[in-house]
């Protein structure tokens, strides 16, 4: 922890004080937090089966964390057609996705500064996420879905409690109006909230104490907003700032060919947004076609010395029966770093004998009608 640690407009290096909860700077911009030290394993807490065993590690003191026994995801060897890898099993969480690290830290940040009613644009796992922690909270939770959001997911969101409203159109406008709401209530956005990203941060810590405290060569992530992404850098460059370990994993973001903003920025060498074609995919997860911190995802990327990969429909649908006859039920979204995992072993960008991650970030069970869809009739 950090007694000096603020908000921070990456933008224009205007800091903020943590005792205000802000969703955004007065310049408009999605904000993190002013670097922190990193921690030694002699700070982790291990009488805290959850993430918050790394609690040393956030910026401030939480003195009574929203907790459902998040995190100490299983880490599982497995093969794929091109080499093996390990699969980090973030379905394990409660509400069965990865999005509960940066729920619970960003809802209790958000309840010790008094905020009791919150609002949530989403595309289904952060709006269960965040509807969960919310009600173990006690904190009123308003989610704006997509209408073609997966009817297990919005089922999930009402049954924790959480009023949602769904919306016409693509991912963004859930966004747009969530933001036309937010002079109301406190936004308490996933992709814009600074908070969440220091939950998201603490897979870093994990995967480092999974490894016997040393660092994988290699993470495969599911990139939409790119939380995940950010979330590993920030925690593993902590690490290295604390000496804790000699280098940083390389990251390599996935998205699907038919909405891959992210993909086509990294390949055109730009530090923004490039004109790209939009179009339905299967991995809705990760079907958001403005980031909101996409320069500081690419800028994550590069950092590392990794890289993007796009994937097909036929890639991310192959994919779910590939890990499904393994015994790994995912979601499409997640699947589709697996179908990447294996492009990239394919083409020697990852060795086979290096240490690579892959994150499979949400359940199946989480996509239901697909999968119906899908093996019903096998």
């Amino acid at each position: 922890m950090s007694d000096a640690a603020r908000y921070i407009d990456p933008q224009t290096r205007e800091t903020f004080s943590l005792e205000k909860p802000l969703w955004r700077s007065p310049s408009g911009n999605p904000m993190m937090v002013t670097d922190l030290p990193g921690i030694g394993r002699d700070d982790i807490d291990r009488s805290a089966r959850s993430i918050w065993r790394y609690r040393a590690a956030l910026p401030l003191d939480i003195k009574s964390p929203v907790s459902l026994g998040e995190g100490l995801t299983p880490l599982v060897p497995a093969k794929l057609p091109a080499g093996e890898v390990d699969f980090k099993l973030e379905w394990f969480a409660p509400t069965s996705s990865f999005k509960d690290r940066g729920a619970s830290v960003m809802l209790s940040y958000l309840r010790q500064v008094g905020v009791d009613a919150i609002l949530e644009d989403s595309s289904g796992n952060g709006g269960a996420a965040i509807a969960a922690y919310g009600a173990a909270a006690g904190v009123k939770v308003r989610i704006l879905t997509p209408e073609t959001t997966q009817l297990a997911k919005i089922v999930q969101m009402r049954a924790f409690g959480a009023h949602v409203q769904l919306v016409s159109g693509p991912r963004e406008n859930s966004q747009f109006e969530a933001i036309r709401q937010s002079e109301q209530t406190f936004y308490a956005s996933h992709n814009w909230q600074a908070f969440f990203l220091q939950g998201t941060k603490l897979l870093a810590y994990e995967l480092w104490e999974d490894y016997g405290f040393e660092v994988p060569d290699n993470i495969v992530i599911p990139a939409g907003a790119g939380s995940n992404v950010l979330g590993c850098d920030l925690g593993f460059t902590e690490l290295l700032r604390a000496g804790q370990i000699t280098k940083l994993p390389r990251l390599f973001a996935v998205q699907p060919q038919n909405c891959s903003p992210i993909h086509a920025a990294f390949s055109a060498g730009s530090n923004g947004p490039v004109p790209i074609e939009v179009s339905p995919t299967v991995a809705e997860g990760t079907a958001i076609r403005s980031p909101v911190r996409m320069s500081a995802v690419l800028g994550a990327i590069r950092r590392s010395k990794g890289s993007t990969v796009a994937v097909s429909e036929d890639e991310i649908i192959s994919a779910v029966g590939l890990l499904a006859r393994a015994g790994f039920y995912a979601e499409p979204t997640s699947a589709m770093a697996a179908a990447a995992a294996d492009k990239l072993l394919a083409g020697g960008v990852i060795q086979s004998g290096e240490r690579t991650v892959v994150l499979l970030t949400g359940s199946g069970l989480k996509s239901a009608a697909f999968m119906m869809d899908r093996f019903s009739g096998e």
